[in-house]
């Protein structure tokens, strides 16, 4: 195993014009950088094209419903914890804690620019026919920022419309919020269960 960690659009790492071009209306050139790094690692020799899982969680969430409807095949396996995928609607409800916070990054959808350019790439939006990866969706049903049914949602939508027979698993944890499950070991059983899952697609667990 190879364990990469992608620096995409966002932050800082090659200044102050990296991160500004990676929000608002640029906001696809992190999902892009990410799947520009999957090719790279493969190019290089430091992946097999057929065994490749990718994890993100929350905002990164986001990024991983993209880069499934962006680029399905590039991809063996997705973990997505308390995934942020149905964008415009979340955005548009005020309501919830962090929504006007977050207007400086994804852009306020009642303007009809944002909007449309948000709807371009939402996950829940844009799943279609396709043949996905396999995909584990871990969910909180106490989680404020990433409300249960929205990975739920996404969920649904993506057994109706996936053409492949992958296997989807939606995993809600009934205690946890969005940092998942409190505890060290109960935080260590978690993350055993969706590393078994990804090694067990990847063939390195019977």
């Amino acid at each position: 195993m190879v364990y990469a960690i992608a620096h995409i659009r966002g932050g800082q790492e090659m200044g102050r014009h990296w991160y500004e071009d990676g929000k608002l209306l640029e906001k696809r050139n992190t999902f892009t950088d990410f799947i520009d790094v999957t090719n790279h690692l493969v190019g290089q020799g430091y992946a097999a094209p057929d065994r490749i899982a990718a994890m993100g969680g929350s905002a990164g969430g986001l990024l991983m419903g993209a880069i499934a409807n962006m680029a399905p095949s590039s991809y063996r396996v997705i973990v997505s914890q308390v995934p942020f995928v149905d964008i415009v609607t979340t955005m548009l409800d005020e309501s919830i804690p962090l929504t006007t916070n977050e207007f400086d990054e994804w852009g306020n959808p009642q303007d009809p620019v944002y909007y449309d350019y948000m709807l371009s790439y939402s996950p829940y939006d844009q799943l279609h026919a396709a043949s996905y990866p396999a995909m584990f969706i871990g969910t909180g049903l106490w989680d404020w920022q990433v409300q249960y049914w929205e990975p739920a949602k996404y969920v649904a939508r993506l057994r109706d419309r996936r053409s492949d027979n992958n296997l989807l698993v939606l995993r809600t944890q009934m205690e946890a919020g969005h940092g998942g499950i409190s505890g060290r070991f109960q935080r260590y059983q978690e993350a055993a269960e969706y590393y078994s899952f990804m090694l067990n697609q990847l063939g390195l667990q019977e």
